[in-house]
């Protein structure tokens, strides 16, 4: 790895990181997680690693890298970075095209599949699900349908990130007023209680039928566990990825994805090029992919 010969700031922490330095971090982490970090993002990556650095005491990129690398010492740091490096941009109801879609035509289509063969399960996954606001949000679609379409319907909805403090977050289902901004009213009112002004607090019905976990979906022993979904919601993730990277992580949601079941991405997204596999199932305002 290269020296710290940069000009020294005033928390003792090099300005810049070198041309070689951030070529080792960004490898590492893509590596590790599969997130790429292209020349133009390096400001991005050194102005994370430089925070996490702060928070160590840690003067130089070398000695930060070494402190990471060392699992059992740095597994917790290795974390923090994570956290620090990956976005979260997300709120309720975020995607309507793709919910009404799913609302109107595809859940009763997966039901009528499954019906037929009398399994009563439905399960959804929401892969980079933030803080929880997606996962949420299907949650409460499928909760109006419970005395109706999906009565004596198990229902079952996971959600993963890589990002360990928005995983907490989303067990905890507090949010605040940007987080529903786009919530109509009829859903506000009834699963959200506003304890003060700018603190919404999710009903319990929503949350028991949602769990969160953490999950880097380039780690393949993990990744084979998640079997079995009907719908897979993957909405500005694979941005964040390389050709290469997409391509392995897709595999892997259709390998995971029911022969009947539904991929959506986010709407700047798609999976040309990455992966052959899919047919592309247009609707109103979007689309979405399938075996």
């Amino acid at each position: 790895m290269g020296t710290d010969t940069n000009q020294i700031g005033q928390k003792g922490i090099p300005v810049k990181i070198s041309e070689k330095d951030f070529e080792v971090f960004r490898d590492y982490i893509y590596n590790l997680c599969g997130i790429y970090f292209h020349a133009s993002k390096k400001y991005f990556l050194e102005s994370r690693v430089a925070r996490r650095m702060e928070a160590t005491g840690i003067k130089s990129y070398t000695d930060y890298y070494q402190f990471v690398k060392n699992r059992q010492g740095g597994g917790e740091e290795l974390k923090r970075l994570l956290d620090e490096v990956t976005t979260n941009e997300t709120c309720f109801f975020r995607n309507v095209p793709q919910l009404t879609a799913l609302e109107n035509k595809l859940v009763p289509e997966i039901v009528a599949t499954k019906g037929k063969i009398g399994f009563r399960k439905i399960r959804i996954w929401s892969a980079g699900s933030s803080s929880g606001e997606e996962a949420y949000t299907l949650a409460m679609l499928l909760l109006e349908k419970r005395a109706s379409l999906l009565k004596d319907w198990i229902i079952e909805i996971v959600g993963t990130d890589i990002n360990e403090t928005v995983i907490n977050q989303a067990k905890e289902g507090v949010y605040n007023t940007y987080s529903v901004r786009n919530t109509p009213e009829f859903y506000r009112k009834k699963y959200f209680k506003e304890e003060r002004e700018g603190r919404f607090v999710l009903s319990q019905e929503v949350k028991k039928i949602v769990s969160f976990s953490q999950l880097n979906l380039y780690e393949d022993t993990k990744m084979i566990f998640m079997k079995s979904f009907d719908f897979i919601f993957c909405a500005n993730v694979l941005i964040y990825f390389d050709t290469a990277s997409k391509s392995k992580v897709v595999q892997h949601f259709y390998n995971n994805l029911q022969p009947y079941g539904y991929f959506f991405v986010g709407q700047s997204e798609s999976l040309h090029g990455v992966n052959d596999n899919f047919k592309t199932i247009h609707f109103p305002g979007g689309f979405a992919y399938k075996k």
